[in-house]
């Protein structure tokens, strides 16, 4: 049994930060084959700092790359159509099952 260096949360973290980005990548470049080489550059750079392992210097990498993160962020992401959002979000909702008009509640006025 090998004994890993670093929780399952910070290893959450560390997949969490990696995701983000590239998903960020993503909305600057449509193109997959484009998008795919900065992929690549991303992944590049985590490999590079994979065997870091003193805790200080992980939180100078992470606070870069979080800061890079929010400086580089898209002003208008790409939502998928089907998500909170998204351009169908709720387009076909189905119709209130209710009476059309509450006679009941227009008496009362």
């Amino acid at each position: 049994m090998s004994t890993s260096t670093f929780s399952a949360a910070h290893r959450r973290y560390v997949k969490s930060l990696y995701r983000r980005m590239l998903t960020d990548s993503l909305n600057w470049t449509v193109h997959r084959e484009i998008w795919r080489r900065h992929a690549l550059v991303i992944r590049a750079e985590f490999e590079k700092n994979r065997n870091v392992h003193d805790p200080r210097q992980l939180a100078v990498i992470f606070d870069k790359a979080e800061a890079d993160l929010v400086r580089n962020q898209h002003p208008d992401p790409v939502i998928s159509p089907l998500f909170p959002g998204g351009t169908k979000w709720e387009r076909n909702i189905p119709p209130p099952m209710g009476p059309l008009y509450d006679h009941l509640t227009a008496d009362a006025h």
